[in-house]
């Protein structure tokens, strides 16, 4: 069976992402959203960027970015995979994905039945997904806000293409949360930390040993 793999997003710095790969980490997240409290510079992303040893996925986050953002974060730091993080449409996926010549993640948040269908059409331009918590209204990030949702909701779902499973995920509940939705990847960012931005290299650890170890349904 294959193992579960694991992506440790916002990143804070070399210590952390050395945590992550020593862990057994199949992508690392760094984060370029302002608001966020794991935001990073474009040149601190570089320098942690060339730490990462092949074969491990180096993927930026970024929220309804500009081509002028983008091209400066491409253009900078060495690059596995996009994520779009915020409200673009499908159009844009496809516009990034053909751009940059880079796979495109897209994260859907989900509270309900009714935001299912998003997934469907966002996993006709995306190669891959990734299935989140909604934010609550008002919320000013889009992701990394420790919430979870129904996890049935997505039980044994099939989408055009791969997808990972986020939102409120921790070291405790990863485990049951890949029992109940058969999810083969999960991502988790604000479950490793000991405070907003601050990760936990324990904590790294200790999410990256019970996702592997889990038993999809």
């Amino acid at each position: 069976m294959d193992q579960i793999r694991v992506k440790i997003c916002g990143l804070p710095d070399k210590a952390h992402v050395e945590a992550a790969v020593t862990a057994g980490a199949a992508y690392l997240g760094f984060v370029f959203f302002a608001k966020s409290p794991r935001h990073l510079e474009i040149a601190d992303a570089a320098r942690l960027a060339l730490d990462v040893p092949p074969g491990v996925a180096k993927v930026a986050l970024t929220v309804n970015a500009t081509d002028a953002e983008l091209d400066a974060i491409t253009g900078a730091v060495p690059l596995d995979m996009l994520q779009l993080h915020g409200t673009e449409s499908p159009d844009r996926v496809a516009e990034v994905r053909a751009r940059y010549g880079l796979p495109v993640m897209k994260a859907v948040g989900v509270a309900g039945p009714e935001d299912l269908a998003a997934l469907d059409a966002y996993g006709r331009v995306a190669d891959q997904l990734l299935v989140d918590a909604k934010p609550p209204k008002g919320a000013a990030l889009p992701g990394g806000n420790g919430l979870a949702f129904d996890w049935r909701l997505v039980a044994k779902k099939y989408w055009p293409c791969p997808w990972m499973l986020a939102g409120g995920l921790t070291p405790l509940n990863v485990a049951e949360a890949i029992r109940l939705t058969g999810a083969r990847q999960v991502d988790v960012s604000s479950g490793v930390e000991s405070a907003p931005g601050v990760k936990d290299a324990e904590l790294i650890r200790a999410f990256i040993a019970a996702a592997r170890g889990a038993v999809p349904a």
